[in-house]
């Protein structure tokens, strides 16, 4: 028996397992081996999809399917699992959004490209300057099950952690969006937001909740331990048997508290957290 055979962890990535600048402190990387080696399930719950989590699944350690997507796909043994679609016209859908904010970005992601649809040259940019594979989207093509697509604003520096700041007017902006796609497609799209200036969109019921909860029923785990940063995180965090959040998350004033992003975060759930559980 191992001291952690009851527990599934599941954890998001950006600004939980990673630091800001998406780099993974080492430190988690030591202690999620150390929680498998002593019995413990371990995968990342994320709204990162095939596209833009390679490079990561290749270094982080699990022992249980990738949950991808906002829980929309899982990722197991080289195979795209466990798929929800959203159940629209994938083209007519983005192309109502698109004419009601043409100054934003879409994405279309797909299970094996980022597809952009009619994008700005600025986003472009952004896309080249992070080393990111896209395709521009030409609308009527099959680009496979459609799973996800998202809300762009510019990326003003061409950086990642750009998303992560919004002026008030922007903020307006973006809850605009969230109002009409609710308005108008409310039935069967689910809305959530990872960053300020970023909206993700999925199948009416999909969650990160219900991802875990399904892989939990499927491992035969007791014990459902998770961990997020950030407002897409909150249903999951909600329905966890417990859950934390990096004392410099989005969140954290709603959550149990560790360390902070770049300090190792998940392994201060896996070294003081989850022991403090486990002795009742």
């Amino acid at each position: 028996m191992g001291l952690y055979d009851d527990i599934l962890l599941t954890v998001d990535f950006d600004r939980t397992m990673s630091a800001p600048d998406s780099s993974i402190p080492q430190r988690n990387l030591d202690a999620v081996r150390y929680f498998m080696d002593n019995g413990g399930t371990f995968t990342m719950n994320t709204g990162r999809t095939t596209t833009n989590f390679r490079a990561q699944m290749a270094v982080i350690p699990v022992n249980a399917p990738f949950l991808l997507y906002n829980g929309s796909a899982a990722w197991d043994n080289g195979k795209l699992i466990n798929c929800i679609p959203i159940d629209l016209p994938m083209w007519e859908t983005l192309r109502q959004i698109r004419e009601a904010f043409p100054h934003m970005n879409l994405e279309i992601h797909g299970a094996e490209n980022h597809y952009l649809f009619d994008p700005t040259p600025e986003y472009i940019r952004f896309y080249e300057a992070s080393g990111w594979s896209y395709r521009v989207a030409e609308p009527g093509s099959d680009i496979g099950p459609f799973l996800k697509f998202a809300v762009f604003g510019n990326p003003g520096n061409n950086s990642f952690s750009d998303l992560y700041t919004a002026t008030p007017e922007e903020l307006e902006q973006f809850a605009r969006i969230e109002a009409f796609i609710r308005e108008h497609y409310g039935d069967k799209l689910e809305v959530f937001r990872p960053a300020p200036r970023i909206l993700n969109v999925h199948a009416k019921g999909v969650s990160k909740i219900k991802a875990a909860r399904r892989l939990q029923a499927q491992l035969g785990k007791k014990i459902l331990v998770c961990v997020g940063d950030a407002e897409n995180d909150i249903p999951m965090l909600d329905g966890a048997d417990y859950a934390f959040c990096p004392c410099d998350g989005i969140v954290a004033d709603r959550y149990p508290n560790v360390c902070c992003c770049a300090e190792g975060a998940v392994a201060d759930v896996i070294y003081n957290k989850i022991p403090e559980i486990l002795k009742g």
